[in-house]
């Protein structure tokens, strides 16, 4: 990164401790200029606004609002805007997630500085990152993808269509009890645990899982 001008970066973390790691790490360094930080994403959304960075390293899991949910954000505001998550979760949903909302790269809090200069290369050439252990669990897990029974599919993919309960229950004739409790095997296999996060995953995975 010896081109100029520099690279404008903006940090995103709700740990004092974990930005002044990240200042130390990367401030030293040619080519790239630390511009602003915050503690939380609503102080992330204003700040990113007035000082227009080039790219932004945030924490994915934050209080008041996920770094996920943060990068939708700002992309809408400065759609030209580079974002790479920075990341204690190597889990592929979260991962996937990330890359949807419009991340360009995902790398895991515990790995070699290198790989945060590495990303910070990439994206900024145009490209995409992935940490090497999250690029492995998640062409795994693509590998290994959850199967569903045909009647869990279809309700998958209603869920998906943004139907109730008392809805599926009605078009496929069964109970409403029925349906709950395929909507809960659903959330087994895959991995899943609230109702709004089930409803999520129906609307961006469904076709995935649906009858051949």
């Amino acid at each position: 990164m010896t081109e100029t001008p520099p690279v404008r970066l903006f940090l995103v973390d709700d740990h004092p401790l974990v930005r002044d790691g990240l200042r130390a790490r990367l401030g030293p360094l040619p080519g790239l200029a630390i511009v602003g930080e915050a503690g939380s994403a609503q102080e992330a959304i204003a700040q990113v606004a007035l000082l227009r960075p080039d790219l932004v390293l945030t924490d994915v899991g934050m209080k008041d609002m996920n770094g996920i949910e943060l990068a939708g954000v700002l992309l809408a505001q400065q759609p030209a805007l580079h974002i790479v998550m920075l990341s204690m979760y190597d889990n592929p949903e979260y991962v996937q997630r990330a890359l949807q909302a419009g991340a360009r790269g995902y790398v895991l809090k515990d790995a070699p500085a290198g790989e945060i200069v590495a990303a910070i290369q990439a994206v900024t050439a145009g490209g995409t990152f992935l940490s090497p252990a999250v690029s492995q669990r998640l062409f795994r897990n693509q590998a290994q993808r959850p199967t569903l029974t045909p009647r869990e599919s279809e309700i998958l993919t209603a869920l998906g269509r943004g139907e109730s309960s008392k809805q599926i229950a009605r078009d496929l004739d069964l109970s409403v009890r029925t349906v709950e409790a395929h909507r809960q095997s659903i959330k087994r296999r895959l991995g899943i645990e609230g109702q709004a996060e089930l409803i999520k995953y129906a609307v961006e995975h469904a076709r995935q899982f649906g009858n051949p």
